[in-house]
């Protein structure tokens, strides 16, 4: 579908913004972040020459553009079209045992050098109040360039073919009697980073991440009654493709059929359930009880912002049964389609992967190079990220998942062996208190299962746990045919807020004599 600029009016309001950047960042392709105007590397030699002479023991300086753009659609209108591009960069320095940072903008020597000044003169500020001095892990140099993989970079895909994917997805659910509401929106980010430190690191990277999504809308006007059924796909680092390569359409009618059987659906009868749970829906369970909790400066007090502190501490490593034998968590930064996949994080600690929790127990910690040596670690984990060019790096989650079981165990061997059961699928409500111990989370869709089988839709679902009686509950988990990485574009946290993207792979599981709630009793 070809817009005409009169069809884009009619359609729609336009709001569209592209913010100032100065030509040379102008680039999609790793290499070409410089040109005549600007030399990455003779800023980054300035920065931190400067920053040593003034008494650094290490400096780093990320320069950085970040491109993103956003549509959103609703039947068969345009809502919006925003596009925005910033630039600029970041001096971190440690001095006397402790953090100095600034930023700005402006792109030339003398500004650079005055940043080096200003970061290290907070840094001599702040050491008055410091108890404790900070110490850094070795890192290995490193120097190279990574690309997020991708087939079609969304960047070179024009707006008109971005449109047409949106309403097509809207047309799909509207074509299901009962539906009466759809919007449908996507959202594309680029990062563009290169980071210098005084080890003698030099990277480069081309970072792209994209997440399509929708919500679809019945109405029983004779009830008052409304029920919503959201996209069960969620983000990608990947290009293009992923609208391609995933069966959005199919999903946008499934969603709409759905939306219409929730009208109609059994409501819950609260008691005890098995649980069987779709890598849709578990993900977010992995993201809020596993990922937050196992957060090293949560578990030593260090950060406690927008997600609080955690219920583990550095004494329940390798002793802790987080989980049943069978349940064993891996973080990694290196895994295709990841939305915290990198080559490096921001102190230029390469990408890795490791256990947070083997066949059950508590075994590993998120860790950058300033928290490994509090719990006598010789190494980072690579967990060091900050959102923009102006924002403080510091630690971030990584992708986390939930391994597949080595055998061939399908979602419809887990539900056989149920007596009376939920089978859940999608991203709902969810609560977890301070410590990331006591939750209780709701879904997208609910479906009854009785001696083995798929009985019928249930509404009105939501169980309750605490983290560690969860995941020992867990008795049985799928295969790889089963296995998806779902993730979620923004996870707050810090003051002020940052914003970081995460997956957390997961295949179906199944967990026994869960507490169900009715939600709307």
């Amino acid at each position: 579908m070809a817009l005409s600029r009169r069809d884009f009016l009619r359609y729609s309001g336009l709001a569209l913004g592209t913010l100032a950047v100065p030509s040379w960042l102008y680039s999609a392709r790793i290499g070409d972040f410089s040109s005549v105007n600007v030399d990455k590397g003779t800023l980054a030699d300035l920065a931190l020459s400067e920053a040593k002479k003034l008494g650094a023991s290490y400096a780093d300086i990320r320069i950085n553009r970040y491109r993103i753009e956003s549509l959103g659609t609703r039947e068969r209108q345009v809502q919006f079209v925003s596009k925005g591009e910033n630039a600029g960069f970041g001096i971190r320095v440690l001095v006397n045992g402790t953090w100095g940072f600034a930023a700005s903008p402006d792109l030339n020597e003398a500004e650079v050098k005055r940043m080096a000044r200003e970061a290290v003169a907070i840094a001599k500020a702040n050491a008055a109040f410091n108890k404790k001095k900070i110490e850094l892990v070795p890192a290995e140099k490193a120097v190279g360039e990574w690309k997020t993989p991708l087939k079609i970079d969304p960047f070179d895909v024009s707006i008109d073919e971005k449109i047409d994917f949106l309403l097509k997805l809207n047309e799909a659910a509207l074509s299901v009697k009962g539906v009466s509401f759809v919007n449908s929106s996507m959202a594309w980010v680029n990062e563009q980073k290169y980071l210098a430190t005084t080890d003698g690191t030099r990277v480069e990277q081309y970072i792209v991440r994209g997440v399509p999504s929708f919500s679809v809308t019945a109405l029983d006007r004779a009830k008052g009654d409304f029920q919503t059924r959201n996209a069960l796909a969620q983000g990608s680092g990947s290009g293009w493709e992923y609208t391609k390569e995933y069966d959005w359409i199919g999903e946008a009618k499934q969603a709409g059929e759905e939306a219409v059987a929730k009208l109609s659906a059994k409501p819950i009868e609260p008691g005890k359930y098995d649980l069987v749970l779709h890598p849709s829906h578990l993900f977010l369970t992995i993201h809020e009880s596993v990922g937050h909790s196992t957060e090293l400066d949560r578990a030593l007090l260090w950060e406690a912002n927008y997600a609080g502190t955690s219920f583990l501490t550095p004494d329940k490593t390798g002793k802790l049964q987080f989980g049943s034998k069978i349940v064993n968590f891996v973080a990694d930064r290196t895994q295709k389609g990841g939305l915290a996949t990198t080559g490096w994080d921001d102190e230029g600690v390469s990408g890795q992967e490791w256990h947070i929790v083997k066949d059950g127990v508590f075994t590993g910690w998120q860790t950058t190079r300033d928290l490994a040596p509090l719990i006598g670690e010789k190494t980072s984990r690579g967990c060091l990220y900050g959102d923009s060019w102006n924002s403080v790096p510091f630690p971030r989650m990584p992708n986390l998942s939930l391994s597949p079981s080595s055998s061939d165990i399908s979602t419809e061997d887990l539900i056989a062996d149920v007596e009376k059961g939920i089978m859940i699928y999608g991203r709902g409500s969810y609560s977890i208190d301070q410590q990331r111990y006591n939750f209780q989370f709701g879904g997208q869709t609910f479906w009854e299962i009785s001696k083995g089988k798929i009985t019928g839709m249930l509404r009105d679902v939501a169980y309750q746990s605490r983290t560690t009686d969860f995941w020992n509950s867990c008795d049985g988990i799928g295969g790889k045919s089963t296995y998806l990485l779902p993730g979620t574009f923004n996870d707050g946290k810090g003051e002020p807020g940052q914003s970081n993207a995460v997956s957390h792979g997961c295949p179906t599981a199944r967990f026994r004599d869960i507490n169900v709630l009715n939600t709307a009793s």
